[in-house]
């Protein structure tokens, strides 16, 4: 197998991107998910069914049980469309100080949804919600039609329940991801923008927010091919790399799982094929953590993850 360009640039600069100490984590519930956002790197959608089913539920959460994770974060797809969400959510609370749940917003608007504020209000969830933009259209452009109004209504509602609100301890962190085939803007200048016209034209609060570059994996590489924008985009984040961005990269402290319960070192790597240890492993054939010091399987959609300020 020929290396992959990004692994020309770790040799480069003298670099390998290796595990640190494990400390987070992740579940990937499924592809089933109510939108087919055009960035995605999953190819998550409605026509999808993929779902992690009881058994694997029980695995994630016996190998939670036993160890130590500081964070566990729950991702798809849209989590909400899995109907073992509740169950995850009171038994995994208990086992970490930080229970992530990652959410669209528009499926926190189903009518099956409709408890699940109240549930993670009552255990301290921590509510992570993708919001590309601040300008509808821009918005409605990667996400389709009418989910600009939904994702507000989901807004104003997790506010009510005390979500983003000062001293409630609720936090409520947004994810911005650029419209096309750009590098995000500025974290600090757009996080300012998000606060001021969301609370100016809404009354919205929420905790942070984090701007991360699309990755060329899924839906958004089919995109890129079919508007010619492929080599280029991905000339961008390559001419966006930065060395320094290795100490935070989400890959070396977490151990993502899969719906059918195969381990991955984080959710691209998921997308893109590249198990962890370079094998299938089963979460519970898991008898340790992975080692710091092990080699992570890399390719060229890595260099989303390292330009720039990074995705940590």
């Amino acid at each position: 197998m020929s290396r992959s360009a990004f692994e020309d640039t770790l040799v480069q600069h003298g670099l390998e991107l290796k595990r640190d100490e494990t400390t987070t984590l992740q579940i990937n519930v499924g592809l089933a998910c109510n939108l087919a956002c055009r960035h995605c790197h999953l190819e998550a959608g409605p026509i999808r069914t993929e779902l992690m089913n009881e058994e694997t539920v029980e695995a994630v959460i016996d190998c939670a049980g036993r160890f130590n994770f500081t964070a566990i974060d729950i991702t798809g797809g849209a989590p909400e469309l899995l109907p073992h969400l509740p169950q995850m959510v009171v038994r995994l609370a208990p086992l970490t100080s930080r229970l992530i749940i990652r959410t669209n917003l528009t499926a926190l608007e189903l009518p099956e949804s409709a408890a699940l504020p109240a549930l993670y209000r009552d255990h301290r969830v921590v509510i992570v919600a993708s919001l590309p933009a601040v300008n509808a259209a821009q918005a409605e452009s990667q996400r389709g039609g009418g989910t600009w109004e939904t994702s507000i209504n989901a807004l104003r509602r997790l506010n009510e329940f005390g979500y983003g609100s000062e001293g409630s301890g609720l936090e409520l962190d947004l994810v911005s991801n650029p419209t096309g085939a750009f590098l995000p803007a500025g974290q600090a200048q757009l996080e300012r923008r998000f606060h001021q016209d969301l609370q100016r034209r809404y009354g919205i609060a929420f905790t942070n927010l984090y701007t991360f570059a699309n990755v060329p994996l899924g839906r958004f590489r089919s995109w890129l091919e079919q508007s010619g924008n492929l080599d280029g985009y991905l000339k961008k984040l390559a001419g966006g790399f930065n060395p320094c961005t290795f100490s935070g990269l989400m890959c070396r402290s977490q151990i993502s799982v899969d719906w059918n319960g195969f381990l991955y070192d984080c959710d691209f790597n998921l997308a893109a094929g590249l198990h962890h240890s370079g094998h299938k492993l089963h979460i519970s054939d898991l008898t340790r953590l992975p080692l710091p010091g092990t080699l992570i399987p890399v390719g060229d959609h890595c260099y989303s993850c390292t330009a720039g300020s990074g995705f940590t």
